[in-house]
């Protein structure tokens, strides 16, 4: 049989010190005798002061947005992007609909066809803002990282259905030739070192 008796005292200390606070006032002499004492006592002063203090230092720390923005995280998923493969720069989605079905708010639309060359390619690709929430899963699931979360997060919309189409989401054809577009750091993506440690197959002999 254990015996809880140590267990039943939930003071885990005995050098307790505490405080001696007196009990606030009911009656309004009490309340205004109280505020008396404190207006002599000098507490709004120093309070004053303290404000007074920290203003004359003008040592801002508020951020000046939108002209100033603070640094967000690597692994912040903020609204989508597909990316476009480095080698053709053809869009990198493929058009499997993983993303479309693991949607947990079915907010992804994907209207497929197949083209001059009998492969199926995407004719639509839509992500109703309004309902999505950004839970990363599309991006987690998408076998050739195409549909990733980027950095921008200012998508403010008036309308409740708020939809980011195709042209939308790729990365600008400008922004791809000079280089800008981002690899996805998230899992699944190569590491830096990734050049240095890849091997040469039997073939390749």
């Amino acid at each position: 049989m254990i015996d809880f008796t140590q267990y039943n005292n939930r003071n885990i200390s005995d050098d307790y010190f505490y405080l001696d606070v007196e009990k606030p006032p009911v009656t309004w002499q009490g309340k205004f005798k109280r505020v008396v004492k404190r207006t002599l006592s000098g507490e709004l002063f120093v309070g004053l002061w303290i404000v007074f203090r920290e203003m004359i230092k003008f040592d801002i720390h508020t951020v000046q947005y939108p002209l100033e923005k603070l640094p967000i995280s690597p692994r912040y998923r903020a609204l989508h992007q597909i990316k476009r493969l480095v080698e053709s720069g053809n869009q990198a989605c493929i058009g499997c609909g993983l993303c479309e079905k693991i949607c947990i708010s079915n907010c992804i639309q994907i209207d497929t066809k197949y083209g001059s060359k009998g492969r199926k390619v995407v004719k639509g690709y839509s992500i109703n803002l309004g309902r999505c929430i950004y839970c990363g899963y599309c991006a987690e699931v998408c076998p050739e990282l195409a549909i990733t979360h980027g950095q921008d997060y200012e998508h403010v919309s008036e309308q409740r259905a708020h939809y980011a189409t195709l042209p939308d989401l790729v990365t600008p054809m400008d922004i791809f030739k000079a280089g800008k577009q981002k690899p996805y750091p998230g899992f699944g993506s190569l590491t830096p070192n990734a050049d240095n440690n890849v091997k040469k197959t039997p073939l390749a002999y």
